[in-house]
């Protein structure tokens, strides 16, 4: 994957990621589901002129829903999702989570 913006989608913005932001200098990312850490880790440092120390990921299985309306049952299942925990070097900060 050549173009950093079809790598990250979008941060993630939680009371969690929030708090890794504060403590540890940990960033948290919708990633596409087939980078690596590799890619993610070239694609921040590119988009945000950051230094990264570590990538860690997780897959988040979607979820399936059932809603009932009057003409029966509708069942359906949620997209899967990964997420990029990205650590940056001592110092670095990324401004675009500041000013949420």
């Amino acid at each position: 994957m050549a173009d950093v913006r079809r790598v990250i989608f979008k941060p993630v913005i939680t009371e969690r990621s929030t708090m890794l932001k504060d403590t540890d200098n940990k960033f948290v990312f919708e990633v596409d589901a087939r980078a690596n850490k590799r890619e993610i880790k070239t694609a921040v440092e590119k988009l945000f002129k950051v230094s990264v120390k570590e990538v860690r990921t997780s897959v988040m299985r979607g979820k399936v829903k059932t809603t009932f309306m009057r003409k029966g049952r509708f069942t359906g299942k949620r997209p899967d999702r990964k997420k990029a925990f990205v650590t940056l070097a001592k110092g670095e900060n990324i401004d675009i989570f500041d000013q949420v």
